[in-house]
């Protein structure tokens, strides 16, 4: 009857409590108020376009059929994404973990032992108990274990994501370097044998009373600065090659990349990006879990001032009734509950509290810097494709104008007339500079794609 009157006692009080602290069991929700939230919370509530640039798959992107091969490879081999997805796996264990928290604990424990004294008879005593425990999640501190372990695992999967898209962008990114150096390395070679033939013409040029040896030793070192220069590709190449080798989790190697200059770009390439792009950033979506586990975090600080109500069962066989061995022996059951509330605790529940509204701050502030970071590249991006395509226009009309010159001072050298090798030597130095130049926008155009495509979250 005593245990009747208990258990009411026990939950009447359970309720009372939890009616104190309800705001405990409040689920985690965007904090109002702040100008960065409120765009991103309004493109979370924005319409998703499937055909987007966030949202196409990296292959509808990255049509080379080379580059393609090399992004599987990274993706199956990369160490750094086989880590995240173990840490995905931790992030779901310990989510099973604080799921199966509502369930009661069962132990058992079996011992038996005798004495003797003065020389009595010794008599065996033996217990097989069962031990059930079971918390009442009644103030919300198993509640929001699990919920911070939610959040965690979808921190831990956005995460993922965005390794993922380092990983795909890394690759092209290094894929398309090596592309631009080799084009670099066969321009000079080919601009070498161009060189290598002025060199010649001007002897013969020389021989004919046409140019001085001033004139052809000009020439010389122009043509030694050209080979001096490839050594220097070479190299470039060499280390491009091992940074590739390492994104793709193998020994440097030699890797066959395409020679064309062909780059899938999107049809329309926006002015703006919507906000809307923002939010489909795994980082910024890693951020903003990690801000709701941080919430809970707090939550389960602040139901450490609660008590804690457990109920515990004990039963099994044992011959040992207090201090009498009887033989053979009985069951027994032994049924309790236990409130326990915190008094005082030496200042630790507060000191905890206190640093987990710290580290909520910190997450907060995170989280809002991920935004603007987010926006920032995307305009870096955009502002970067832009004004190298508008270069490249420019530096397209320059190296034909300047193929124009060159053919133009090389006629006036031959036919003796009011030209010197210096104008040839400066026509020809100019075309290489202005060539280079082209591919180096070309480069830049490509890369500033690749890095708008990470910078919305592609690489899906």
């Amino acid at each position: 009857m005593k245990q009747n009157r208990i258990f009411p006692a026990v939950i009447a009080l359970a309720l009372m409590s939890g009616l104190m602290s309800c705001n405990i069991y409040k689920k985690y929700e965007l904090p109002e108020g702040d100008t960065v939230i409120n765009d991103y919370k309004k493109a979370l509530e924005a319409p998703v376009d499937s055909t987007s640039l966030p949202y196409l798959g990296w292959e509808d992107i990255f049509t080379d059929p080379l580059l393609q091969d090399l992004i599987r490879l990274a993706l199956n081999n990369n160490k750094d994404l086989d880590n995240a997805r173990l840490n995905v796996d931790i992030a779901r264990a310990q989510l099973k973990g604080a799921k199966l928290s509502y369930f009661p604990s069962l132990a058992i424990s079996p011992n038996g032992g005798t004495a003797s004294y003065g020389g009595s008879h010794m008599n065996w005593s033996y217990t097989i108990p069962a031990a059930l425990n079971w918390e009442i999640d009644a103030f919300g501190k198993i509640l929001n274990r699990k919920r911070g372990a939610e959040a965690g695992v979808q921190q831990a999967e956005a995460y993922k994501s965005a390794v993922r898209s380092q990983i795909v962008c890394g690759v092209a990114s290094t894929y398309y370097a090596l592309v631009l150096l080799n084009q670099q390395l066969e321009l000079t070679k080919n601009t070498a044998l161009i060189w290598k033939d002025q060199v010649e013409s001007m002897k013969l040029m020389k021989e004919a009373g046409m140019v001085t040896a001033a004139g052809v030793a000009q020439s010389e070192a122009n043509y030694y600065s050209i080979l001096a220069s490839i050594p220097d590709l070479e190299q470039q190449i060499h280390l491009t090659r091992t940074t590739l080798s390492l994104l793709l989790n193998t020994y440097p190697r030699e890797w066959t990349v395409t020679s064309s200059l062909d780059f899938n770009i999107p049809k329309s390439i926006v002015e703006s990006i919507p906000v809307s792009y923002l939010a489909a950033r795994p980082d910024v979506a890693a951020a903003e879990r990690s801000l709701a586990t941080a919430y809970y975090t707090s939550n389960s600080a602040r139901a450490a001032f609660y008590p804690s109500i457990n109920i515990s069962v004990q039963g099994g066989f044992t011959n040992l009734l207090g201090s009498i061995i009887t033989n053979p022996g009985k069951w027994f059951i032994q049924l309790a509950g236990q409130l326990t509330a915190p008094i005082f605790s030496r200042g630790q529940n507060i000191a905890t509290l206190q640093a987990a509204k710290a580290s909520q701050q910190i997450a907060l502030n995170n989280f809002q810097y991920s935004i603007l970071n987010a926006s920032a590249e995307v305009t870096d991006a955009m502002v970067k494709y832009n004004k190298n395509a508008e270069k490249q226009v420019q530096v397209e009309k320059q190296i034909e104008s300047l193929e124009k010159s060159v053919d133009f001072t090389q006629e006036l050298l031959t036919f003796n007339q009011s030209t010197t090798y210096l104008e040839v030597l400066t026509a020809r130095s100019a075309l290489l500079q202005a060539q280079l130049a082209g591919l180096g926008c070309w480069h830049a155009r490509a890369t500033a794609l690749i890095e708008l495509y990470q910078a919305v979250g592609g690489g899906r």
